[in-house]
């Protein structure tokens, strides 16, 4: 059970080191972009801190994919061949700084403040969601959130004083092929925007664009 409700829009986030293919690394503590499941409290002090491995910029040509295992109970929605194929949906500009998909694992520490996806420079980071297929929450979601779920099938419901997202094997492998993955390559490719807003409204104009309305055939 999560003790913050979920925020697909409300991510802490700031600007993610900036790729530089000369020098091929980036000197410094990274920064990370990501889209936390929940927020709330404390706001800008609960933050994505937990362990990660961090991949320097290598100039690569080819994506490289590292898979870890989920966690006791919980399970990698979607599968590197199924990542490889939508990524070659996309336009080749947008993917030809893309270096590393890795599928992380789902830690004690983590699913204190649990994340579907994260990005840093070139590298995206997809995290698992509880086998189940159900997120419970003590708090209620946004109407945004509520919104962001029905559009890619989940459904919110109330449980006395609990409130659940329920998702299908269907609707979640949508919502993070369509959605959670796009965004953070949108990530990837904002070079220009600085601010917390700006970066989460190119993204999100990013996801639709290339990701929800591309998937229904509405190009």
């Amino acid at each position: 059970m999560k003790s913050s409700r979920r925020n697909r829009s409300n991510r802490h986030q700031q600007r993610p080191p900036k790729r530089n293919r000369r020098t091929g690394g980036q000197q410094g503590k990274p920064i990370a972009a990501y889209r936390q499941r929940g927020v709330g409290g404390t706001g800008a002090s609960e933050t994505f801190n937990a362990p990660e491995i961090w991949h320097e910029p290598e100039d690569r040509d080819e994506i490289r994919y590292i898979v870890n295992p989920a966690g006791e109970g919980y399970v990698h929605p979607v599968t590197v061949a199924e990542v490889r194929r939508r990524i070659a949906m996309l336009p080749s500009r947008w993917t030809q700084d893309l270096e590393v998909i890795q599928f992380s694992s789902m830690t004690r520490k983590r699913a204190l403040f649990p994340c579907y996806g994260m990005q840093w420079g070139p590298t995206v980071y997809l995290y698992p969601i509880e086998k189940s297929l159900v997120e419970t929450y003590i708090r209620p979601p946004t109407p945004d959130q509520i919104v962001e779920a029905r559009m890619f099938g989940g459904v919110w419901t109330q449980q006395g004083n609990l409130w659940q997202l329920r998702w299908t094997r269907r609707t979640i492998k949508d919502f993070y092929l369509n959605n959670v993955l796009i965004h953070e390559i949108g990530h990837v490719n904002d070079q220009r925007n600085t601010s917390f807003d700006d970066r989460e409204r190119f993204a999100n104009w990013f996801a639709i664009e290339y990701g929800y309305r591309v998937a229904r055939g509405r190009r």
